[in-house]
C-alpha cells in the first residue's frame, strides 16, 4: 500500500466514508468464503475458539463475585466499546484490541470502558460517587503466554469508582480501601465455597510523594500489606497488587488495581478521581476450583 493511500484513508477520509468502504470491503470478502473456509478458522484461530472452562463453573464464579461487591451497582457492558477507548486515554496499543469496521473496538479492557460510563453519570450529577462493578469477557490482540489458563480471550471481573475529591483527598484514599477489601471479601467468599485462595499477599505501590498517604490506605485494609515504590507511569501515584498461591504452588498476581487519570482527560477536569480495579476470574475457575 502506498503512503499516500495509508494516509488518505487514516486521515483524510470521513469516518462515515471509511466505515463504508471497510464493510463493503469486508462484505465482498465474506460472499467467497466457503464452508470449508469457517471449518478452518474455528479450527486455528485463538480468537473464536471457545473457552476452555465450563460455563456452569463461570456463572457460578460470577454469582459469588458480585454478591461479594453488593456495594457497588453492576453493570452488563457491551461487547464492543468505542475506538480508541484504551488508547485514547491510557498507555495501550491500538494494535493490542480487536478495531472492527464501524468504529468499535472490541472490549479488551473493562475498567476503560467502565471509566466512559463514570464520565457520563458525573456530568448529570457532579455531586455524586459512582461505584461500578462488572463481569466481562475480555478479547486481546497480543501474544498469549504459553502457559495454562491463558486465552486470547478471558472472562475478568472489575470495580471501578469515581468522583470529585474531597478534602486530604479523601475520596482516593477511601476508594483504594474500598476496591481492596471488597477483593479480600470476595476472595474470602470464594474460599468458603469451593475455591483454594486462601494464602494471599497485598502489596500496595505509591510514589515518593504519596507515601504518607498510602499508609493512612495500608491502615484501613483488612489485611497485612507491603509497601513498594511505584515506577509504573501507567497509574496515577497509587497501585495494589493482591497475589494468591495456586493450588499447584504458583504465585499468581490475581488483582490489579490503582489511581488513574483517564477520567480527568475525558471530563477535562482535574478535580475527578478515578480508581479501578481488575481480578482474573477466568484463572480462578480453572486453577483455584477444588475438586
Amino acid at each position: 500500500m502506498s503512503a499516500d493511500l495509508r494516509e488518505a484513508l487514516a486521515s483524510e477520509l470521513p469516518a462515515h466514508a471509511l466505515w463504508s468502504l471497510l464493510l463493503g470491503v469486508l462484505e465482498a470478502r465474506a460472499s467467497r468464503r466457503t464452508p470449508a473456509h469457517l471449518r478452518e478458522q474455528w479450527r486455528t484461530d485463538r480468537f473464536v475458539q471457545p473457552c476452555y472452562v465450563d460455563q456452569r463453573s463461570l456463572h457460578e464464579l460470577d454469582t459469588h463475585l458480585l454478591a461479594a461487591a453488593s456495594d457497588f451497582e453492576a453493570v452488563e457492558l457491551s461487547p464492543v466499546a468505542p475506538l480508541g477507548v484504551c488508547s485514547v486515554v491510557a498507555l495501550a496499543s491500538q494494535n493490542k484490541v480487536i478495531s472492527t469496521a464501524r468504529g468499535t473496538e472490541v472490549v479488551s479492557d473493562p475498567t476503560n470502558v467502565l471509566a466512559l460510563e463514570c464520565a457520563k453519570r458525573l456530568a448529570e450529577d457532579r455531586s455524586r460517587d459512582v461505584r461500578l462493578a462488572t463481569s466481562h469477557r475480555c478479547v486481546r490482540a497480543q501474544a498469549v503466554p504459553k502457559q495454562p489458563g491463558f486465552a486470547a480471550h478471558f472472562r475478568m471481573f472489575c470495580l471501578a469508582s469515581a468522583g470529585h475529591e474531597r478534602e486530604n483527598r479523601e475520596f482516593v484514599a477511601s476508594a483504594l480501601v474500598e476496591h481492596i477489601n471488597t477483593h479480600l471479601a470476595v476472595l474470602a467468599r470464594l474460599a468458603q465455597n469451593g475455591y483454594s485462595v486462601e494464602q494471599q499477599a497485598v502489596r500496595l505501590f505509591a510514589t515518593e510523594r504519596n507515601a504518607q498517604l498510602a499508609e493512612r490506605i495500608a491502615a484501613g485494609v483488612r489485611a497485612p500489606v507491603e509497601h513498594q515504590r511505584l515506577d509504573h507511569a501507567y497509574y496515577d501515584g497509587f497501585r495494589f497488587m493482591i497475589d494468591v498461591r495456586a493450588p499447584n504452588g504458583a504465585v499468581i498476581p490475581l488483582i490489579d488495581g490503582g489511581a488513574f487519570d483517564w477520567l480527568r482527560k475525558l471530563c477535562s477536569n482535574d478535580k475527578i478521581v478515578f480508581v479501578a480495579s481488575g481480578m482474573g476470574s477466568q484463572l480462578i475457575a480453572y486453577l483455584f476450583r477444588r475438586a
